[in-house]
């Protein structure tokens, strides 16, 4: 089954566990609740919110990350659980010691697969793709000639225009990337830990304290999944976060062809973990990805 995210956007919440739920309350009554069982990640907009330790505590059992964004949807902190797997110690044992090599060659698979992704959603569009093919062979263990940089520079203007940047603190395309993008490794880091990996272990992603380090490495290949349903709003008029919410939170949903036959993007991103953890423990990079990079429907549509 497909988790929720729950997202507290209103100003002066309390939030308390009443029996099996999350429950949220305002002026001291509950204007909602959210079954604990159902909840992949919540995401925290809102300002004043207060918690009952009793409350982070079950999130925690249940593997929940509780991710705080700040003013235009970027994450800037996140509270996450201690254990989430039987085998945890063992697992982080073996990332840890897991040899660069190894980590080099993940990350350059993790790097092919989004460029793939990235050529797929322009070739949906049918837009100009012809470049991220070719740099999608021409990745390298660790990526050393920056192919993700120069995929960058020729998916981003045929996408969404010459004159769009990528700017975390600017409107419009800009906070919805940012939202959709902020669902996405809450998702990614709820996948890792419940694989009995660390989220701040990266095998590529370096920026001081970043608590979900591992997590930013694991999403790369799904932000183009993010990027069509950011397209999608964008040319039905959506622009701002508060009507395109909804959207970006179904894209969890979005059936991809794999293996095990259709499955949503959440469970993709549970055995994309599961994968690299076996990976760490067999010195040997075999990474579980879809059969196609994207979706096989739109995924506002799905």
């Amino acid at each position: 089954m497909v988790g929720r995210i729950l997202e507290l956007a209103r100003d002066n919440l309390a939030i308390h566990k009443s029996r099996g739920f999350l429950s949220v309350r305002h002026d001291g009554a509950e204007i909602g609740k959210a079954e604990l069982d159902d909840i992949d990640a919540v995401l925290v907009t809102g300002q004043g919110v207060t918690w009952s330790n009793t409350a982070l505590a079950h999130l925690a059992a249940q593997n929940v990350p509780v991710t705080i964004l700040g003013p235009n949807f970027a994450p800037v902190a996140v509270v996450m659980p201690l254990n989430g797997h039987c085998e945890q110690g063992y697992r982080m044992a073996d990332q840890a010691a897991a040899p660069k090599p190894l980590r080099k060659q993940v990350w350059a698979r993790l790097v092919r697969h989004k460029i793939a992704a990235q050529a797929a959603v322009l070739d949906r569009l049918d837009l100009p793709s012809q470049r991220l093919h070719r740099l999608t062979a021409a990745v390298r263990s660790g990526d050393p000639d920056n192919r993700e940089a120069q995929a960058a520079q020729a998916y981003w203007p045929p996408l969404l225009g010459k004159g769009f940047r990528r700017d975390t603190r600017a409107e419009g395309a800009n906070a919805l990337l940012n939202y959709g993008y902020a669902v996405l490794r809450a998702a990614t880091a709820r996948a890792i830990v419940s694989a009995g990996l660390h989220p701040s272990l990266s095998v590529h992603h370096r920026s001081g304290g970043d608590a979900l380090a591992l997590a930013d490495d694991l999403m790369e290949p799904f932000r183009p999944t993010i990027d069509l349903t950011v397209h999608a709003l964008l040319q039905s008029g959506v622009t701002s976060v508060e009507d395109g919410r909804a959207d970006l939170v179904e894209t969890l949903s979005a059936p991809f062809s794999t293996n095990q036959g259709r499955s949503p993007l959440s469970q993709v991103l549970f055995r994309l973990a599961q994968s690299v953890a076996a990976s760490f423990t067999a010195r040997k990079a075999d990474l579980a990805f879809p059969r196609q990079p994207i979706p096989e429907d739109d995924p506002a549509d799905a």
